[in-house]
């Protein structure tokens, strides 16, 4: 279980994260959402432990070091793959380096993806740089998989069917943090649902807890945002009036 307590960040006098707190279970496939400096990314590099922070983030109980960080992965869009190698080297390095690398996950996403194995990173279109930025994240053999806009630069075909695959190979053991700004494409596909908004956490919500109550994932983060759905007549007006 991964315990994120009180997690408090700043950069200088901005305040990033105010007093996170959050539970991720074994199994669960958690949607984080918010606007633009929310502060995904920050909770996320705090986990892994990239900065540092006030609080206390542990996994079962213990605090994050290099003895069990290896059951944590990032999937990110400013990447962590060495651009000068290719598939086939990363490859190699991830069976030296992570006892639980995924050899077949491995083969068979390159296949979906349709990647090039002996090309070096730096050649592939951004698109692809992010699919194989996943495929690292997912076969590292990690227990806790964490994906920040991971899908950025990929057709909505891609997306689509990436989902479907995802929902199969996961194993029932592996836990999936995903931040996405696509939310409605991703609710049938998550289990729960964490907003974040400035720094806090706005809302929590498993989305079987939704459709028992009626509500789309979109219509409850209109609701804990308070979207003002007239906004964009307002501005109109106000801009065409003479």
């Amino acid at each position: 279980m991964l315990n994120i307590n009180g997690v408090t960040k700043s950069y200088g006098k901005k305040t990033a994260l105010q007093k996170v707190t959050l539970t991720l279970s074994p199994g669960e496939i958690v949607g984080l959402f918010g606007e633009n400096g929310a502060g995904k990314t920050t909770l996320m590099k705090c986990m892994l432990g990239y900065l540092r922070f006030r609080g206390k983030i542990t996994l079962d109980g213990e605090l994050i070091s290099p003895k069990n960080i290896g059951r944590m992965s990032f999937a990110t869009c400013e990447h962590s793959f060495f651009p000068n190698l290719n598939p086939a080297e990363h490859r190699e390095f991830y069976r030296m380096n992570f006892t639980s690398f995924r050899e077949k996950r491995f083969s068979g996403l390159m296949e979906f993806f349709q990647l090039p194995m002996n090309r070096a990173l730096r050649q592939f279109s951004v698109g692809q740089q992010n699919q194989f930025e996943v495929i690292l994240a997912l076969c590292q053999g990690a227990d806790y998989i964490l994906m920040d806009e991971p899908f950025a630069g990929n057709d909505v075909f891609n997306r689509e069917d990436f989902y479907k695959v995802l929902m199969g190979i996961l194993e029932p053991e592996e836990t999936l943090l995903l931040s996405t700004h696509l939310i409605e494409e991703v609710q049938s596909f998550i289990g729960r649902a964490v907003l974040l908004h400035r720094g806090t956490v706005a809302g929590d919500v498993s989305v079987e807890e939704l459709e028992e109550s009626g509500r789309s994932l979109m219509d409850f983060v209109k609701e804990t945002y308070r979207y003002q759905a007239d906004r964009v007549g307002r501005t109109l007006s106000m801009l065409t009036e003479e």
